[in-house]
């Protein structure tokens, strides 16, 4: 193979977390699936995101546990002992994930651009992407795909979905209704709304007819904030936070009329299955790492607390650069969100259910 642009025999992905970036790079993984569907794929991922991700088809992976230390890397060079990659598309810059890639030998090892290619990557790659202006984090990874000799950029996703897991999910819907999912936690708590805030938007989606149902995973500070929602609300979601695999996840939110969260996984789940999103961000810039599809329905207030921050116009900020601040998100009101979810309504034309059986007009 010579590069750029021949086609590989056998290509290595080299993602490791974390839930939002692993299914923004399906899009480039499935982008260069569809340019050369002989060539063998094989991704080194994490333990959970390979729990949401198994299954997808014409794909290999391989688990890094990056819980394990000095293990994890030996366990990752035994994998793969004797076998040598047309290309390494290393599509991470944590140093991590450039020390595992010592692990894979490859002909071409291929890095982020020079801007982008933080915590030394430099040092690990021999090839690098184009450099973009202010680039979604998803448009990134599609220039790999690019490197790949893909010319179809345009982001289409094909999740695996067991059948059991997506009815699962279809179960929980009531079919009379809208249905609006709140993921209200990130993995950060600085990135979440205030629980007065989700409870305000649940109270209102029920009083215009809507099914609320929140979600999440099972730590201990997701289910308190789901706690608190429902305490807070007037009117009871459904509380399905700690109780769903990803998959079954993935399920529910196909099947959902509309998602609200903050800059979390299950946003991107859902950009993966086409349900719209209102995405709430304060910290990152949602031109980065908004919900890729849905970036005309986000709230945001980050540019004014980066413009105050950093004493300068957003236009000459350094993209990415994150507003800091654990209070941040408060400055998010209930009618900046109620607003959003109406013009989504009015978009969308979720204005009634109509089905073979009934017709329900909302409230």
């Amino acid at each position: 193979m010579s590069y750029p642009g021949d086609q590989p025999q056998s290509i290595c992905i080299l993602r490791l977390s974390a839930i939002g970036d692993v299914c923004n790079s399906v899009a480039a993984v499935q982008a260069i699936q569809r340019r050369w569907p002989e060539a063998q794929i094989t991704w080194v991922i994490g333990k959970v995101e390979a729990m949401l991700l198994e299954g997808l088809p014409g794909v290999e992976f391989v688990i890094f546990d990056k819980t394990a230390g000095l293990q994890g890397y030996k366990d990752l060079r035994k994998a793969f002992k004797g076998r040598k990659f047309d290309v390494l598309l290393q599509m991470q810059v944590a140093l991590r994930a450039s020390l595992a890639s010592w692990c894979i030998k490859a002909k071409f090892k291929v890095g982020f651009d020079k801007k982008r290619a933080k915590e030394g990557q430099w040092l690990f790659v021999n090839r690098r992407i184009r450099g973009q202006k202010a680039p979604h984090v998803l448009d990134g990874f599609m220039e790999f795909a690019h490197t790949a000799g893909v010319t179809d950029l345009e982001p289409r996703w094909e999740m695996p979905l067991p059948q059991s897991d997506e009815q699962w999910g279809i179960d929980h819907i009531n079919p009379k209704k809208r249905t609006l999912i709140i993921c209200a936690a990130a993995s950060k708590a600085e990135r979440n709304w205030n629980s007065e805030g989700y409870a305000a938007i649940n109270d209102h989606a029920q009083a215009r007819g809507w099914q609320v149902i929140l979600c999440g995973g099972p730590t201990d500070f997701e289910i308190e904030l789901a706690q608190e929602i429902e305490q807070l609300a007037k009117a009871r979601p459904e509380n399905l936070v700690g109780k769903s695999s990803l998959k079954q996840l993935l399920g529910l939110l196909k099947h959902a009329d509309l998602v609200i969260a903050p800059d979390t996984g299950p946003a991107h789940m859902a950009v993966t299955v086409d349900t719209p999103v209102i995405g709430l961000y304060a910290h990152s810039n949602p031109g980065r790492t908004g919900p890729y599809s849905w970036q005309q329905y986000v709230v945001s207030v980050y540019e004014q607390h980066i413009i105050s921050q950093q004493q300068r116009p957003i236009n000459l900020v350094k993209w990415g650069v994150r507003a800091k601040g654990d209070k941040l998100m408060n400055d998010i009101t209930f009618k900046m969100v109620k607003d959003k979810f109406e013009t989504v309504i009015l978009d969308r034309g979720l204005t009634k259910i109509t089905d073979q059986r009934f017709e329900h007009p909302l409230l």
